[in-house]
């Protein structure tokens, strides 16, 4: 399997927050964000845990000074990123609830003082379901929302795990080599991004 050189010593990896769009446990789309830390293609990859104490998106309270705690800690977190990495179960021909609910929260800015943390954020999904699907039409809705978001999103590969519960042991590790393979590629198409965001900024 190929990567692309580490960051040096004298650079800073790509810091990049991985959120999944799972809370259960053994989640198979969790097991992928770790096997992204694993394979990691010089990023620095952290997986955020916290998507469980967003509360329903509610405009009378998105204000820096109304919001929910746990709410400003996740746009800080999307602000400071160089890149983030999304891993979405399907639920009914889309994403789950609770996904949707957290990017509602960071598609806005209505004082206008703090920042869109989605726009022009680079970006990649991927996605792991039991099915012949491998949540296509998940990632086709995801997809939609970083449209409006204006996200800068990697359109290839796309990483469609069907059958994920042939791709994993017993212990949650992927083990599927051509799965890992998309799994890097992606990684490194989500760095070239990062690098002209940051040689445009």
């Amino acid at each position: 399997m190929s990567t692309s050189p580490s960051a040096s010593p004298a650079t800073s990896p790509s810091t990049i927050l991985a959120i999944s769009g799972s809370l259960r446990a053994d989640s198979h789309n969790t097991q992928l964000l770790r096997a992204a830390q694993k394979f990691n293609t010089g990023q620095d990859i952290e997986i955020y845990e916290g998507l469980r104490e967003i509360p329903p998106y509610d405009q009378d309270l998105d204000t820096p000074e109304l919001r929910p705690a746990a709410v400003n800690e996740l746009r800080r977190r999307v602000l400071e990123a160089d890149g983030l990495l999304i891993a979405t179960p399907e639920f009914n021909y889309s994403i789950p609830g609770v996904l949707k609910n957290a990017l509602d929260w960071l598609s806005t800015d209505w004082t206008r003082t703090e920042g869109l943390p989605l726009n022009r954020k680079p970006t990649a999904i991927l996605g792991a379901a039991p099915t012949n699907f491998g949540t296509v039409r998940a990632q086709l809705a995801l997809r939609q929302v970083f449209v409006w978001t204006d996200s800068d999103v990697v359109v290839k590969p796309e990483i469609h795990v069907f059958r994920s519960h042939e791709r994993f042991d017993a212990e949650g590790n992927l083990t599927d080599e051509v799965t890992i393979e998309l799994l890097q590629l992606l990684l490194n198409n989500l760095q070239s991004k990062v690098d002209a965001a940051k040689a445009g900024a």
